[in-house]
């Protein structure tokens, strides 16, 4: 190994350590908050912020919600999502292509947690860099929309290996785009085989009935844990 490559590699196991230790601060605050936590991640188009804002209407007076928005540039992202009601913090990230945990934290001072049961974090529309970044996410959720193509999951294989929850978003186009359900589910079991996949369509509601209840029956798990005051 090269001299280059040595200080290459030293450097960034240096900012993923740091990362790693903020994360873990995070997911404490978190925990003993009660809040549940999910961390979202697509390729720019794969309808993450339409299923974020769906997702948000759909638990109105079930949970009270909360989201922050990663984005290169332009706040377009959060205003979108500030119409669905939650209260929405933006994150412009300019030249870096993930959020880090220590945004997350930064960003948490312009929210107040008080009675939030559910933060969705939606993260910067990349599938490599956000891969090897923890946030203190509960649930780290992949979208994968019809119109990506099903080896998608291969050729991005760190973030499917890292997701607990994969979100096939945009199933009302899946007869146009001669969606093939068997091989995409091939391909999401050979990486992640523990992911809990859930097949759905913002626009029509399809599947998103099983997508809100999942969530609701993991924040009730979330406050079990909770100590008894």
């Amino acid at each position: 190994m090269s001299e280059e490559e040595r200080r290459t590699l030293e450097v960034r196991r240096s900012i993923l350590e740091k990362n790693d230790r903020l994360a873990e601060r995070n997911r404490g605050f978190f925990e003993a908050r009660g809040v549940l936590v999910l961390n979202v991640l697509s390729s720019p188009g794969s309808g993450k912020t339409t299923f974020i804002s769906e997702t948000v209407r759909a638990l109105q007076n079930r949970l009270k919600t909360a989201v922050i928005v990663g984005d290169l540039a332009t706040d377009n992202d959060a205003q979108r999502l500030r119409a669905s009601g939650s209260p929405v913090v933006q994150i412009t990230t300019g030249t870096v292509c993930h959020l880090e945990a220590e945004m997350v934290s930064r960003a948490l001072k312009q929210l107040d947690l008080q009675g939030v049961d559910l933060l969705i974090i939606e993260n910067v529309g990349n599938l490599v860099c956000p891969a090897s970044y923890d946030l203190g996410e509960a649930v780290r959720v992949v979208l994968l929309s019809v119109t990506e193509g099903e080896d998608k999951p291969l050729k991005y294989p760190p973030m499917f290996q890292s997701a607990n929850m994969v979100v096939v978003s945009k199933m009302d186009l899946a007869k146009a785009c001669d969606y093939d359900r068997t091989t995409v589910m091939a391909n999401i079991r050979r990486l992640a085989p523990k992911a809990q996949v859930f097949e759905v369509s913002s626009k029509t509601g399809d599947g998103m009935n099983a997508w809100i209840d999942f969530l609701i029956k993991e924040h009730q798990a979330l406050k079990q844990l909770q100590p008894a005051i």
